[in-house]
């Protein structure tokens, strides 16, 4: 783990080549992986409503101003250095690993894949919540059926390989956006209120307005160094990802403040917030039309995000696997397009076992795990200037040793602020769902026969 960085990486980038010479994966350009990279990391506006009610108008304005710095930013710089000095498949995973050891690198894997189980399923259940409002029979087994058949499509899009899944995140955003910044110029123009006012709603537990706020904060711009995972099925990704993740951190920054601000200025109806929200605003500033439109747009929101989830979570397992801590099985490409199939297969089946669930109260313990994550990200970018200083690193973190301490002190300070405001249901179920890293970290390296582990990066 400690010898040449050169050498270790000539290893990592050979090490698939017998499974790759079967078939060659498709690679996506920087058009596609920018897409790819914006459907998962925000996708839309949808999801934030219920923060207006919670946390206040001035104060939900205020995270969307201010949260970035503290947790999307600093991640995103961290991720565009280690992508462009080790791009390999897993990310983050190999880099915690390579940074800090196998224990923590397991961890890393193991926390982010077991997010994916809390939320993946819940997207398609909310894309068939949006369709049961035209197809009020759409209950019970049809509507589960229908959230299945979704997250069955998903993944046969996902084993055709990133080529596909960009393309299909580019035509659903194009389609998602066109909505939004309609609605952002309408409502221009009918500004009528201070969005700001009230800063915070009266009478409301602190926790609830800030605990809860800055949870749903932290899950919307979350995300940023997850498309690190598929790094090798990307062309050029020393250049792609930093610039993709120059275009999507502003695009998404503006996504959710644009149409929020300038919807309650032309409304001022804060109180009146709530979970898909934004479908009325636009049917209230711009006549049926786009509220019909909007309604369209949330529920293909859905659709992209578990477009993108599916893609860069499954080769989490697919790397672990590589590395001995999954079953081999989960290694195998697709004899055709290349692409980590059966990790695809059976991480779509786990969705859609648990696609019974929605985003209520997912989020606070889902919050736990990226957060587990993020630091463990954000650490080994301190780490490994240390332990793989003559890595070739492309991109560097700017501003010397006060950015470094920038890019590692605001989100740890971040993920401290918001664990300890987090939510009872939160409280309860978050340390848990963490604790089961550690246990499964045991129960693997005793089980018999198991793969020896390979180094961190490389074979």
């Amino acid at each position: 783990m400690r010898g040449d960085p050169e050498a270790a990486l000539t290893t990592e980038f050979t090490k698939s080549k017998a499974s790759r010479t079967r078939a060659q994966v498709r690679k996506a350009g920087l058009f596609y992986f920018v897409f790819v990279m914006y459907a998962y990391a925000t996708a839309g506006p949808f999801g934030l409503e219920d923060q207006i009610t919670t946390s206040g108008p001035g104060l939900t304005l205020l995270f969307h101003l201010l949260i970035p710095f503290f947790w999307c930013i600093p991640v995103s710089l961290v991720a565009a250095e280690l992508t462009t000095a080790v791009p390999v498949e897993g990310g983050f995973y190999r880099w915690v690993r390579a940074g800090y050891g196998n224990f923590w690198g397991f961890l890393a894997g193991w926390w982010n894949w077991s997010a994916s189980f809390i939320l993946g399923g819940a997207y398609a259940v909310l894309f068939t919540d949006y369709l049961s409002f035209y197809f009020p029979g759409l209950v019970g087994w049809k509507h589960y059926l229908v959230s299945v058949a979704l997250i069955a499509i998903i993944g046969y899009v996902n084993v055709r390989g990133i080529q596909m899944v960009g393309v299909v995140a580019t035509v659903l955003e194009i389609f998602i956006l066109l909505p939004v910044a309609a609605l952002c110029v309408i409502a221009a123009t009918k500004w009528h209120h201070n969005p700001f006012t009230p800063f915070v709603p009266p009478h409301v537990p602190p926790f609830q307005v800030f605990g809860v706020g800055l949870a749903l904060g932290l899950w919307l711009y979350s995300g940023y160094e997850q498309c690190s995972t598929v790094a090798e099925e990307v062309e050029n990704p020393q250049r792609s990802y930093p610039l993709a993740l120059a275009v999507v951190v502003p695009l998404s920054i503006a996504t959710y403040f644009l149409p929020t601000l300038l919807s309650l200025a032309a409304l001022g109806n804060w109180q009146e917030w709530h979970t898909r929200y934004f479908s009325d605003a636009a049917f209230l500033i711009g006549g049926r039309w786009l509220g019909f439109w909007m309604t369209m747009a949330a529920m293909v929101t859905n659709i992209s995000i578990l477009n993108a989830t599916v893609l860069t979570t499954t080769r989490m397992p697919f790397a672990m696997a590589e590395d001995g801590y999954l079953p081999q099985a989960l290694t195998r490409r697709h004899p055709r397009y290349g692409t980590p199939w059966m990790a695809i297969v059976i991480s779509s089946v786990i969705y859609a076992l648990l696609a019974f669930h929605t985003l209520t109260q997912l989020i606070s313990v889902y919050m736990w795990l990226r957060i587990g994550t993020t630091v463990l990200t954000v650490l080994a970018g301190w780490r490994m200037r240390k332990t793989h200083p003559e890595l070739p690193r492309p991109f560097r973190v700017p501003w010397g040793r006060a950015g470094l301490f920038y890019v590692v002190g605001a989100p740890l300070m971040m993920s401290c602020v918001a664990l300890l405001g987090s939510d009872r249901f939160g409280l309860r179920w978050g340390p848990p769902a963490l604790l089961l890293g550690p246990l499964a970290y045991l129960l693997i390296r005793m089980w018999p026969g198991r793969k020896q582990e390979s180094p961190a990066l490389g074979k």
